[in-house]
Parts: C-alpha cells; sequence; structure tokens
C-alpha cells in the first residue's frame, strides 16, 4: 500500500503570485521611454531639426508581456529620413550618402538602464 501524506498549503504561493500583480513594470517603461525620446532628440543629427523632434515612443501590454517601442514620425515624400540618417541612402545624382549609426549608441544606454530597473522590480518578489 501506498500512502501520500500533505501538510501545509499554498499561501506563500499565493503571496508571491499578489505580489507578481503588484509589479510596476508599465510606470518604470513610461519614464525610460521619455529617456529614450529625449536620447534619440539628442543624437540626431540636425540640420532643420524636424526630424530630431518628431521622436516618441509606445507601450503595449499584453497578457504576458510588455513592449517598449521608439518611433519618428517624420516623413518627406514618403521616406523617413530618420531612417535615411542611420542607414544611408543613394541621391538622385547617383552617389551613395554614408549612414551614421546614430541609435544604437544612444539607445544602448538606456536598454540597459531598464534591464536594471526592471531586474530590481521583479527582485523585490
Amino acid at each position: 500500500m501506498i500512502t501520500i501524506k500533505q501538510t501545509g498549503d499554498f499561501r506563500n504561493t499565493e503571496r508571491f503570485f499578489n505580489n507578481a500583480k503588484k509589479l510596476e513594470i508599465r510606470r518604470i517603461l513610461e519614464r525610460y521611454g521619455l529617456k529614450g525620446v529625449n536620447a534619440l532628440a539628442m543624437a540626431t543629427p540636425k540640420d532643420t531639426g524636424v526630424t530630431a523632434a518628431s521622436w516618441s515612443y509606445k507601450i503595449e501590454v499584453g497578457r504576458n508581456n510588455y513592449f517598449i517601442g521608439w518611433y519618428n514620425s517624420h516623413e518627406e515624400n514618403g521616406v523617413k529620413p530618420a531612417m535615411l540618417i542611420q542607414y544611408g541612402h543613394g541621391t538622385r545624382g547617383g552617389t551613395y550618402v554614408q549612414g551614421i549609426d546614430y541609435i544604437n549608441p544612444s539607445m544602448a544606454p538606456i536598454l540597459g538602464e531598464i534591464s536594471d530597473a526592471i531586474w530590481m522590480e521583479v527582485s523585490k518578489l
């Protein structure tokens, strides 16, 4: 005969999940979303300043995840100058303008800070 005996309850597990519901991930992303916009605006090469002033961010919350994205809304003739600056482009005269990697270096510290802040938040559990 096999006998299984169990004692205790699920209070610790329930407490863990109730605390997990209280995590403030969105608040963290809001803070760093704005910080990313400012970093991108400062790093964007400026001719008229319109591209630099056109950065924004958006946070999406799913069932089991969070997403933050940075966007530049400036367009000229259906083309995004922010991407032309970043990746380079051909000209009407047949020459090529080399891109300037300004997005990655400006965002790397921000992404590291987001990672650290979220780690600190989930470590509270």
